[in-house]
Order: structure tokens, then sequence, then C-alpha cells
């Protein structure tokens, strides 16, 4: 053998070793994935809770309450969001929490806010028929608004507005353990015209009331059309935020690789935060079976 064949065979016998160990990686890759995740990625197989308190908005599922409780469950929901109060108990009943409540049924919830101080009364009366009725049920979440812009309210004196509304009902709110959350919505594509769309305008109201059962209810799908930067905002933001929504954009469906923003990442962000209050998803789901996504949607949150 010359000094050429001897050269040969030293990179034959180290292409083997290569491709060897490359065979190992790839018979152990089930086993890797079954102990970790790619970054971005949903993990492999059933999703565990994760550090995270999931719920499921009511209004994005047409099944009967009750089947949607033991459903939501079995999948390892803790809760559904966006309840009235005549619905509470058919939560509770299933062992799930009631993560927000609303303070009354009207068509004009989100128009109807407190920056504007004709609404003040209304607003506090339901807020304040409300408040005894969570508590009773252990709903410490109920959701109220900023509402839409009126000719002579600029953004400064919707600001003050709201402060001086809601500093009347804070109190009792404290009192009871219930913790008002206000609502940021966008104006570009789903809600014209309300003026609580953005995360600063929020956060003036919240850091003028200063307390701690006043906060925010950010709204990503919300906010990702408004300003975008999620991530960094919430970080930036988190002692003023309450309560998290989630939605795909565009379009407010599923929050997989179909859209813009990687959900794994801004949970992971969220529960890195040691974030306590829960994360609600809030998407139109376009699966031939609804539960398919919602199911998607939980693993993708489970961080």
């Amino acid at each position: 053998m010359t000094a050429s064949d001897n050269s040969l065979d030293t990179g034959r016998r180290s292409a083997l070793g290569h491709l060897a160990t490359a065979a190992a990686v790839i018979a152990a890759a089930p086993l890797i994935a079954s102990a970790g995740t790619l970054p971005g990625k949903a993990p492999a197989g059933p999703a565990g809770p994760g550090r995270l308190k999931q719920s499921l908005s009511r209004w994005t599922s047409k099944a009967p309450l009750p089947e949607l409780c033991k459903r939501l469950k079995a999948i390892g929901f803790v809760g559904v969001d966006l309840l009235y109060a005549d619905e509470w108990s058919v939560v509770t009943d299933h062992g799930m929490a009631v993560s927000m409540g609303y303070p009354a049924k009207r068509d004009n919830l989100i128009e109807f806010g407190f920056n504007d101080p004709a609404n003040h009364a209304q607003l506090i009366k339901e807020i304040e028929t409300t408040i005894p009725l969570a508590k009773r049920a252990g709903v410490t979440n109920i959701i109220t608004m900023f509402g839409n812009r009126k000719a002579g309210i600029d953004d400064q004196r919707a600001i003050d507005n709201c402060i001086a509304g809601l500093s009347k009902i804070a109190p009792y709110a404290a009192e009871n353990g219930i913790t008002l959350c206000l609502e940021l919505l966008n104006s570009k594509v789903d809600h014209h015209g309300y003026q609580g769309d953005h995360t600063a305008f929020g956060v003036a109201v919240t850091k003028g009331l200063n307390s701690p059962n006043v906060k925010l209810l950010y709204d990503i799908y919300h906010m990702q059309i408004m300003e975008g930067d999620v991530i960094r905002t919430i970080r930036d933001n988190i002692q003023w935020i309450g309560h998290f929504h989630t939605g795909g954009v565009p379009g407010r469906h599923e929050i997989d690789g179909t859209q813009e923003l990687n959900y794994r990442a801004v949970a992971t962000a969220i529960a890195d935060l040691k974030y306590q209050g829960f994360i609600a998803h809030e998407f139109m789901p376009t699966h031939a079976d609804p539960f398919e996504s919602f199911a998607e949607a939980f693993k993708i949150c489970s961080v």
C-alpha cells in the first residue's frame, strides 16, 4: 500500500465515522424530540400544562358550554374566558376557572367606555353590581373598555377621564379582590374609532391610577396590528398587564405557522417574566374540528 493509499484509507475511515455518528443522531432524534423542542416549535406529543394558565374565549366555540368545558379540560385548559354572570356556575361546576367575566350584556360594550364622562355613572353601576357576584363565584377578573373616540375628547383628556371614572370604582374592586381589565384593541382593522388602541395610552391610565386592581388586557393580536414589537412591549410593561388574549395575524385565526407571530417565543417571554395571570386564546378556528385548533394553540403556549 502506498502513502497515497494510506491517506485514502484514512479518509474513508473518517467518512465512515461521520456517517456512523450521523446515523446515531438520526436514531436518537425521537428521544431528543421527546426531551425538548427547537426554538419556536410546539413540543411533540401531548403538551403538559407548562408555566402559563391557559383559557379559551367562550365566543370562539359553538359547542354547548358544558361540552366545551369537558373537552377543554381534557386538553389541559384550566379556564374559560369572557362569560356572563349567568354562565359562571357552569364553568366552576366543571372544576374550571372563569378567567374573565363581563359586567353587563350590552351590544355597545366596546364603544361605551370610560373615556367619556357621560358613561361613568352607568359603567360604575354595572361594575358595582357585578363585583359581589364575581366574588361569590370566585371570578377575579372583570373586563371593561376605554371606549370609542368622541368629538372634543383628545387622548390626554380621555386618559384623564378614564382615571377619574375608574378611581371611583377601583377601591371597591380592591376590597373584593377583583381586577378590572381594560382591553387594548386595534382601530385599524376591527374596531375603527376605538381610543385605547396603543399600549402607551393604556399604560398612562393604569399608571395614573396606580392600583393593583386596574390592569390592562393586552390583546396580542390587536397590538401586533397597531404597533408590533410585542415581546419588548410586554417586558417593559408587564407590571401594568393583568391578562392576555391571543390571535393569529392577519385574519385572527390559528396562532400556528400560517401567521406572522412566533407565539411560542411570545409565550416563553411572558412565562419568563413570572406572570401569574391567564393567557386566553381568542381566535376563529379554521380547522374542520375546531378543537384541533384549540389543542394546537394550547400546545404552542405550553412553555
